[in-house]
């Protein structure tokens, strides 16, 4: 049972904003210290900002504009991120929250529904939302018409005979229909995996995105659940100096792209 949602979903219009902003913080530094929440819809985008970094406001306006629409208004607050927290990472880097984190393999299914998520989306570039729950398959596609999108479905998969499409009729979508939030949509960057946290927004110091993406590589590398918990100011985590942690999870994000194409799909195993 999984359910995917596209790049044009609200709430992940929101997590790819926030992936950007985390992506321009590491252009003006190596190892900076940055987390960004986001509401928007409706025509207003609302972001707060924490950060150890100096960023342009007419730049966070650039990025929200370029994702989210130019008709938007950017409302934007920055403060510096809190003084003793920083202090946690003065001498090195060390675990920059507590959490814990469940990284698991994705199944067969999984994997089926989000090639299948991203070839419907490559044809209809807009909001959409698709389930599979052991051969039912359903398919929630803004803006296409239901003939066209059931005879396209048809060509992708097996579990097409069981297919519904758009159960509630044709529809718009994005953000002038529902809103958006950060981290609102782990389930679908995730599937079974979960963590105490949210994946996205934030610099490779903090656990939520460093310890969530070394657990969920592990798990698929071992082929089982892989479970790992954290305090705040650890050194060690699964029996692994912090950095290295911290290392691992930042040569997965340059894989793929940066903390906006992780916003994107969330895990992808290619």
């Amino acid at each position: 049972m999984f359910e995917k949602v596209n790049p044009s979903h609200p709430d992940k219009v929101a997590d790819r904003i926030a992936g950007a902003l985390v992506d321009y913080a590491y252009t003006l530094e190596a190892n900076p210290k940055i987390a960004v929440e986001i509401l928007l819809g409706h025509g207003d985008c609302k972001i707060i900002i924490e950060t150890s970094v100096l960023l342009d406001s007419k730049k966070i306006t650039e990025i929200a504009h370029r994702i989210a629409g130019k008709d938007i208004t950017v409302d934007c607050l920055v403060v510096p991120q809190d003084i003793e927290l920083a202090k946690n990472q003065e001498e090195e880097i060390r675990c920059g929250d507590n959490g814990i984190f469940r990284g698991v393999p994705f199944t067969a299914e999984q994997i089926q529904l989000n090639n299948l998520a991203k070839s419907i989306y490559k044809k209809w570039p807009s909001d959409g939302k698709y389930l599979i729950d052991h051969g039912k398959l359903v398919i929630c596609q803004s803006n296409a018409k239901n003939k066209d999108l059931l005879k396209f479905t048809k060509k992708c998969g097996n579990s097409i005979e069981s297919a519904v499409i758009n159960p509630l009729g044709e529809w718009t979508g994005g953000t002038n229909v529902d809103c958006g939030a950060t981290n609102r949509k782990l389930g679908s960057d995730m599937a079974d995996s979960c963590t105490g946290g949210g994946l996205h927004g934030k610099d490779l110091s903090k656990a939520d995105v460093s310890v969530n993406i070394y657990a969920w590589l592990k798990a698929q590398e071992l082929k089982r659940p892989v479970e790992l918990s954290c305090a705040i100011g650890d050194k060690t985590v699964d029996g692994k100096p912090y950095s290295f942690i911290v290392e691992i999870a930042r040569e997965y994000i340059q894989k793929i792209g940066g903390f906006e194409k992780l916003a994107e799909w969330g895990y992808q195993l290619k």
